[in-house]
């Protein structure tokens, strides 16, 4: 096998001169992207669906980095915040409606941890997926081979080593499961404060208009 075909299986490679050529097509569609006019929301929006491998109206605020972008895939209505990074040597499977705070980093890519070995220049990537409707803090970093659950919350500054499950409010160094998410947290945000009636009432109208059931799905019980 090439380097491209042991990349793409999972399996150590070097980045040759095919591999190189590869990320120049990200390098160039990511220098448009970070040198735009901020309040070009379209532009940004046909950069980013030119740089990723799959979207649908997918939406990052600048500066954004990726080696790829091509092995990043994206549901509905992504949003990514300003700062992100994202080492797709792997695949990045991203489900929808999912929102990623500032300075975000997804890591497929890692080294052997022998120098020895590592002084060989091998490399790997391993596959991340994040599920539909799952918002991830600031500052989280996501590392190699991880699964994170729809619906899922991942808390500011986690670093998640290992998968996260479906319906869980989960943060930490390492990152673990804090509490699940129930329909007792549907009014609620910051610190439990209760959604006021006026906007609550503007919800529910939307909820009930939505023809997108993924976009409002119902919790579990506790």
């Amino acid at each position: 096998m090439n380097n491209i075909e042991r990349r793409d299986s999972e399996l150590v490679y070097i980045s040759d001169e095919k591999v190189f050529e590869e990320q120049k097509i990200a390098r160039r569609l990511t220098q448009k992207l970070n040198t735009m006019d901020r309040s070009d929301f379209d532009g940004i929006r046909s950069v980013v669906k030119e740089l990723f491998g799959k979207s649908d109206g997918a939406f990052v605020n600048p500066p954004f980095y990726c080696d790829y972008g091509s092995h990043i895939e994206v549901g509905k209505n992504f949003f990514c915040n300003y700062n992100c990074t994202i080492l797709d040597v792997g695949m990045v499977r991203i489900g929808d409606n999912v929102q990623l705070a500032p300075n975000v980093a997804i890591y497929t890519a890692g080294h052997p941890v022998h120098p020895a070995t590592r002084n060989t220049l091998y490399e790997y990537g391993i596959d991340v997926t994040i599920g539909n409707n799952v918002w991830i803090g600031g500052n989280v970093v996501i590392c190699p081979g991880v699964t994170i659950g729809d619906n899922a919350v991942i808390g500011a500054g986690s670093v998640v080593t290992k998968d996260i499950p479906a319906w869980t409010v989960a943060a930490g160094n390492p990152c673990r499961v804090l509490r699940k998410i129930t329909e007792a947290d549907r009014r609620k945000y910051f610190g439990g404060r209760d959604i006021d009636d006026e906007a609550w009432e503007h919800i529910q109208k939307i909820e009930e208009k939505a023809s997108d059931p993924i976009r409002f799905p119902t919790a579990p019980e506790a």
